[in-house]
């Protein structure tokens, strides 16, 4: 078994939420645990990840939008890179996670899934996952 299992995600707008439920779930399924803890986790300052609406479309758009509203750019920023509200975001949504494994499988609900949060793309990036048994 593997310690860390570490995959890209390829972004190609400035904002974007990418599904990322099925590389979650190939690293549990090549893991062999049946039970335990699933942690993932983004480096980046400037990209999150959250679990979110899984079935409607029209939610992610809705839901980035939304954060475009709670923080706006913003020409009057002190930070010489410009791009505080993109860091903000991040922070709003955070940089990890940690999932329940049961039988093999994360324990999400029906409408759930895991989505890594661009917020200064287009970038290639890269998400961790840490299985635990247990």
């Amino acid at each position: 078994m593997r310690e860390i299992y570490t995959f890209g995600v390829k972004t190609g707008q400035i904002n974007a939420m990418v599904n990322i439920t099925s590389e979650i779930n190939k690293a549990i399924n090549e893991s062999g645990v049946k039970n335990g803890i699933c942690v993932v986790f983004v480096p980046h300052t400037t990209a999150g990840i959250t679990v979110n609406e899984n079935a409607e479309p029209d939610a992610l758009r809705d839901f980035l939008k939304d954060m475009d509203s709670i923080v706006p750019d913003n020409d009057d920023i002190k930070r010489a890179g410009g791009n505080s509200a993109v860091h903000t975001k991040t922070s709003l949504t955070g940089c990890s996670l940690t999932l329940i494994i049961d039988d093999g499988r994360l324990l999400l609900g029906t409408w759930q899934g895991i989505y890594f949060m661009e917020f200064d793309g287009p970038r290639i990036r890269k998400v961790h996952v840490k299985i635990i048994e247990g």
